[in-house]
């Protein structure tokens, strides 16, 4: 299968990257329904399975649509999304459950600045697949009652999510050096393009520039840390 003419090429890494990205929560949130303590968590948690199934699939399907391989395009992104998951894996049910919520979420965060940037059916498709309220609402359910029963939680799970952040500002990095076609979607931001060439910034794929983009994220996660019950 060859790439459509119409392909921008920054898309297509956007669309594979979240496609595999999709991919992979569906199997965690299906673990992490196994390991649930309730019957009626192991159904929520399965149902959220389930639509994250359904994202993955619509990407694949869009990438179809756009004339590519969608093993493909997912290919160059299956090492660091992997990488990052080997170094954050949980040690109990609750540290997933935040790391579904807090280190997806900031990463989602920046899919979102990328696709802002992208065409209209590419940016309504991720703005889709990326809406979290059911997912955040469970978690931030579950971690509150955790902590009324053991307020001595919130320390170690706040130090937990502090981790997942750097982690995820580190896969972030990795994948605009090694694929510059995505992080080049940023140069249609005249803000951050401003900022990198007063910076000094030879390209908007360098380790400054991607780490200015989620520095304008930190919003996003306080909100999260706070639905939780924890802080910064």
């Amino acid at each position: 299968m060859t790439q459509g003419p119409s392909a921008d090429p920054g898309v297509i890494d956007l669309l594979g990257l979240l496609a595999y990205a999709e991919l992979g929560s569906f199997f965690r949130l299906a673990d992490d329904a196994g390991l649930a303590p309730s019957l009626r968590t192991k159904g929520q948690l399965a149902g959220l399975a389930a639509a994250e199934q359904n994202h993955y699939q619509a990407l694949r399907g869009r990438l179809v649509e756009l004339g590519v391989d969608p093993e493909m395009a997912m290919a160059p992104f299956v090492g660091p999304l992997d990488s990052w998951n080997e170094r954050t894996e949980p040690q109990s049910w609750l540290e997933s459950l935040v790391k579904t919520y807090v280190g997806e979420g900031i990463a989602g965060d920046f899919y979102r600045k990328v696709a802002a940037l992208a065409d209209e059916d590419t940016r309504v498709l991720v703005e889709d697949v990326l809406a979290e309220t059911e997912r955040a609402e469970f978690v931030a359910e579950q971690v509150r009652a955790a902590l009324e029963e053991d307020p001595r939680l919130a320390g170690r799970l706040s130090l937990w999510a502090r981790r997942l952040v750097g982690e995820a500002l580190s896969q972030a990095q990795a994948v605009a050096v090694d694929r510059p076609r995505l992080a080049a979607l940023l140069a249609r931001d005249e803000k951050v393009a401003e900022k990198a060439k007063k910076a000094g910034d030879s390209g908007l794929g360098d380790l400054a520039a991607v780490s200015r983009m989620f520095a304008s994220l930190t919003e996003g996660h306080a909100a999260r840390l706070t639905a939780m019950g924890l802080a910064e």
